[in-house]
């Protein structure tokens, strides 16, 4: 038996969009704050290091007393809504906060072998400690996770099982980590499918959805010269420059020569050209900027919240604290219209 709102569709364990069962909040434990209403569905958008801006875009919402009872996640998007729906928020953000470029360097098991540059291991190991490796089905709010099924192209809605396994395969970026295998599928990143999961918001239950698109502004920003002139400002202050600049230098203390300058030439440092991950972080950006505008004009969300953190590189995971700053911004550019949604509600 089948029950659609606006024509989707939902299963009650890891499933295939549009061919799905619904699922209720049936034997679920108490929100982490009494005042979660279920009517409210919050989607996060994939955009790797953008994504610590859902950090402040949950906490803005909160100020102003919105409380969402259901999280919709995809890639970076599930792992802060994984602690969100887990009341592990404060203890997550504080984590985040402190990140520097060496704690990151710390967690990337790079190897060119097994599907992506980035195993992924040692940050699951970290989503262990962080978040938990419990059942979804026992968190306190309604929590799914988007991802893309490999053989297929099939999108992915994982709503049951372990909440470890679906932020796994969520953020498995294509290329850059591994991907995931779940049961008899490998599973990545839900963002090549659907970066900004309102659809899965509805079919949850949520009857006002508050959207966070992180892809609004960037397509072809990564390439664009104000964020060369930045990372030229902190050489010359002296500070770090971008994390792929710095695996490369670590790297190339274990490489020989050789390799230490075919990865220099990988990364683009040494032809003035773009390098390897400058063109992977580009078409990401412009695959998932054009499959974002094709989902949102079949299923807008009600609210529309876009951070402005184009000039934020793929991996900057150490800029946490303007990202979180931008979060609360996005929100408060919206402040009129989701006072006028909310009021009374």
């Amino acid at each position: 038996m089948y029950a659609n709102h606006r024509g989707v569709g939902t299963r009650t364990v890891a499933g295939y969009a549009g061919d799905v069962k619904a699922v209720t909040d049936n034997g679920r434990a108490s929100s982490p704050d009494s005042r979660a209403d279920p009517r409210i569905g919050i989607a996060l958008g994939s955009g790797a290091a953008r994504g610590w801006s859902h950090i402040g875009v949950l906490r803005a919402l909160e100020a102003m007393g919105i409380y969402p009872g259901i999280v919709a996640g995809s890639s970076i998007g599930a792992l802060v809504g994984a602690a969100y729906a887990g009341g592990q928020l404060d203890r997550f953000q504080k984590w985040v906060e402190s990140l520097g470029w060496r704690d990151i360097l710390a967690y990337l098991d790079l190897s060119p072998l097994g599907g992506g540059f980035i195993q992924g291991e040692r940050i699951l190991a970290f989503a262990t400690s962080h978040v938990g490796d419990v059942d979804i089905a026992s968190l306190p709010l309604s929590f799914g996770a988007v991802a893309t099924e490999l053989s297929s192209g099939r999108e992915v809605w994982l709503r049951e099982g372990s909440l470890l396994d679906s932020i796994r395969a969520s953020v498995a970026l294509p290329g850059l980590f591994a991907p995931s295998r779940l049961g008899d599928r490998w599973l990545v990143d839900g963002g090549l499918v659907d970066p900004v999961p309102v659809s899965l918001c509805r079919a949850m239950g949520a009857e006002v959805v508050i959207a966070v698109n992180l892809n609004g502004d960037i397509v072809g920003k990564h390439l664009q010269n104000h964020a060369r002139q930045r990372l030229g400002r902190r050489r010359e202050a002296g500070a770090d420059t971008d994390l792929w600049s710095r695996i490369s230098r670590q790297l190339s203390k274990s490489f020989g020569e050789r390799n230490a300058r075919l990865l220099s030439e990988l990364l683009g440092e040494e032809r003035g050209a773009p390098g390897l991950f400058d063109v992977l972080a580009t078409s990401i950006n412009i695959m998932q900027d054009r499959i974002t505008r094709s989902r949102m004009a079949g299923d807008p969300p009600e609210i529309l919240l876009t951070p402005r953190l184009s000039w934020l590189g793929l991996m900057e995971f150490d800029e946490a604290g303007v990202a979180i700053e931008e979060g609360r911004a996005s929100v408060e550019r919206m402040r009129p219209l989701l006072e006028h949604t909310f009021d009374g509600f």
